[in-house]
């Protein structure tokens, strides 16, 4: 508990101060976000302030996971190397979409075939180094079943389709939550709370585990659980420390840089805690936004040109009926811990009926 508690702290104090000198380094080199003309016109006043926030958070969470292994002086455990891997790898796609966005002086960056291809390359090498390198005692980190509050026993996939399936899952949810991230504090705020709950998961199958002292008929085969929530609590931590600065009116925005490692990050924590199935309920707010911007679309090319909302992503919709962004904000967090309570309340009663 003392290195969950520590990873969570550091990670919160180099957000909270660490940003602050990024956002004064930004300033000094005009690094700053272009808003989309055809968007809401109260954001055109958002011109210019600092993006690629996510820098910040993730070498919180990373100096975090490390020093709360120094401190104990244990070595990091094969999920916790993957997991940081796959933060900092869409992190890295998404400083390259912020930099070129930054350089071209527009607000699209990477082509979204090249966006998507670089998510996908990154998904895909957490995805084999998870099935495909057992430890000295046969297993993998992650599992060839679909998951649910638990493997799911009849969901076996076949190993090809299996990375497949965690690819999918990787991509579409970096995807989710960069699309989540269009208001201040929105995707900050609900990521937070999203990640609570892994934390609070990751911690009961720790005590729970099938090779520990409660070794039961309900025990959960997850391999390293406790560095799960060290890295899950290090990042509500690190997005405490972040939101200082990007509640309304945010002085820094997380970019790609950190809306694709928020999303990534979430995905491999439902992987390799086997829930992959109970992120849709946790990150329901995530998966509605992203289901928005597919039925926009889908809606405008089958009817030649009509929308079925004012403005997507969703958010934007609400905007556009004349609701305050604070006021989207808040009732779009409340959404996000709703959903969250529902997805960790359903977790603990399977173990409880089970029993």
């Amino acid at each position: 508990m003392i290195s969950i508690l520590l990873a969570a702290a550091v990670s919160l104090v180099v957000t909270l101060f660490g940003t602050y000198f990024w956002i004064k380094f930004l300033h000094q080199r005009a690094y700053g976000q272009f808003i989309r003309d055809d968007g809401p016109t109260a954001h055109h006043v958002k011109r210019g302030t600092p993006t690629m926030g996510g820098v910040i958070l993730i070498l919180g969470v990373v100096l975090g996971y490390t020093l709360s292994h120094l401190i104990v002086w244990r070595p990091p455990s094969a999920s916790g190397l993957l997991l940081l891997g796959l933060l900092v790898g869409l992190g890295l796609v998404g400083f390259i979409d912020d930099a070129l966005k930054i350089s071209h002086a527009a607000s699209l960056g990477l082509g979204s075939v090249a966006k998507f291809s670089l998510q996908a390359i990154v998904g895909l090498a957490f995805g084999i180094v998870a099935l495909c390198f057992p430890d000295a005692n046969g297993q993998t980190v992650a599992s060839t079943y679909i998951s649910f509050l638990r493997d799911i026993s009849w969901a076996h996939l076949p190993l090809v389709v299996a990375v497949i399936w965690i690819v999918f899952l990787i991509c579409g949810f970096s995807n989710g939550t960069n699309l989540t991230d269009g208001l201040d504090g929105l995707l900050t705020g609900s990521a937070a709370m999203a990640f609570l709950a892994y934390g609070l998961i990751s911690i009961w199958q720790s005590r729970q585990y099938c090779g520990g002292p409660n070794n039961g008929p309900k025990c959960y085969d997850v391999q390293n659980p406790q560095d799960l929530a060290i890295i899950a609590f290090a990042l509500v931590g690190g997005l405490f420390g972040f939101l200082w600065w990007n509640a309304r009116p945010a002085k820094i925005f997380l970019g790609d840089t950190g809306s694709l490692a928020i999303g990534g990050s979430l995905a491999g924590l439902a992987i390799l805690s086997r829930t992959e199935l109970l992120l849709v309920v946790i990150g329901l707010l995530f998966v509605v936004e992203a289901l928005s911007v597919m039925l926009q679309v889908g809606f405008f090319k089958a009817t030649h040109g009509r929308r079925l909302f004012r403005m997507a992503p969703l958010h934007h919709h609400f905007e556009m009926l004349g609701w305050e962004e604070v006021t989207v904000v808040i009732r779009f967090w409340i959404v996000a811990g709703l959903a969250v309570m529902v997805g960790v309340a359903m977790f603990y009663a399977e173990w409880v009926v089970g029993q």
